[in-house]
């Protein structure tokens, strides 16, 4: 079975990936992680500082780090030509066209949210969107724990973009985002978006489509760190028999 390298290796998801890999017996080739941040990411198994060297050692990656560090990952395996995950967020433009020009040599799974769950219910949003009319609103809620750095979430702006295409439209050129004041009233067509940050909260997210008397609300709510780990491993080992290209959970999903 293919071995898997995960960058990040030190941080949270690094090691909710290490421990779901143990559990599924997929074998871990190693892990990377920036300076300073040392252990072992398995028995025996320490973590290194040398992209090139654990992709040469991989047949996947995996990479939950951070987007400085996306253009080194993506230069090793290129040099290496082994396929990536990456489920790191707080990806800009840069970052995008980053993957988008490594695709053309390599297999990379780019996602917001490696839950098979939630990108189940990012299939459902857009359909939904597809099928109602401009004058159901889209609010978008998400909750995260005290530490994300970044909002709205990864898996907030993948919905978004799920909603928007069913649209037919670009979200950069519709999204709402933190409301305060006199704001006037809600565009319409417009995707709302609000961030909470509190406690321990692995994920919970709210789509709701608001019409004149009625509303539909489409929800997910993450328990624990182990279902994107789970997610993650099952989009390697898919990944890892594709060719050059640049995919998505939905793949993984046959949807």
């Amino acid at each position: 079975m293919t071995a898997i390298g995960i960058y990040g290796a030190a941080g949270r998801m690094g090691q909710a990936i290490a421990a779901a890999a143990h559990e599924a017996g997929v074998g871990i080739a190693g892990g990377v992680d920036r300076a300073g941040r040392r252990g072992e990411i398995a028995p025996g198994l320490a973590i290194g500082n040398d992209p090139l060297a654990l992709a040469e050692a991989s047949g996947v990656l995996i990479d939950f780090s951070s987007p400085s560090a996306l253009g080194d990952h993506l230069d090793a395996c290129i040099a290496a030509r082994r396929p990536i995950v990456i489920g790191t967020t707080g990806l800009e433009h840069v970052h995008h066209a980053l993957i988008d020009q490594a695709a053309e040599q390599i297999a990379i799974l780019q996602t917001g949210n490696t839950s098979l769950g939630v990108n189940l219910l990012a299939a459902l949003v857009e359909d939904a969107a597809r099928r109602l009319g401009d004058d159901w609103d889209i609010e978008i809620v998400e909750m995260h724990h005290r530490h994300k750095v970044d909002a709205p979430s990864g898996t907030a702006l993948l919905l978004g973009e799920a909603a928007a295409k069913g649209r037919g439209i670009a979200l950069a050129d519709s999204s709402v985002r933190g409301r305060d004041g006199i704001t006037g009233a809600r565009e319409p067509g417009s995707i709302g978006f609000a961030s909470l940050r509190g406690g321990s909260v692995s994920g919970d997210h709210q789509v709701i489509f608001a019409a004149e008397g009625e509303r539909i609300e489409l929800c997910h709510r993450a328990e624990n760190r182990s279902i994107f780990a789970r997610g993650a491993i099952k989009a390697a080992l898919w990944l890892a028999g594709q060719s050059a290209g640049r995919y998505d959970m939905k793949s993984v999903l046959g949807l």
